[in-house]
């Protein structure tokens, strides 16, 4: 038997992950990553948390200033639909 995997294609394309999903996971991986990178270099604590706040607060930053959420909405896809009503009508035939 076969397997069919678009199932989960198809669930992983209705998450939609996009930029500020993105931005909000990096903004606790840089304090906790970057402050706990530079302590393990050999930084102190309180000069590593202030540095990795400063890149949380610069990607906080470019998220609302530089890349500024659009206020209009993004339109995916157009469709036309043809039926009945945008049919154009028949002419008419006299009979006599």
């Amino acid at each position: 038997m076969e397997k069919n995997y678009t199932t989960y294609t198809r669930i992983l394309i209705c998450i939609m992950t996009g930029y500020y999903d993105y931005i909000l996971g990096l903004i606790p991986l840089a304090l906790i990553g970057i402050t706990g990178s530079l302590v393990v270099v050999g930084l102190q604590l309180a000069m590593a948390v202030p540095m990795a706040a400063g890149v949380a607060a610069l990607l906080t930053g470019h998220a609302l200033f530089v890349n500024g959420p659009s206020s209009t909405p993004i339109q995916l896809e157009e469709r036309t639909h043809s039926g009945p009503a945008d049919a154009t009508s028949p002419s008419v035939l006299d009979a006599d």
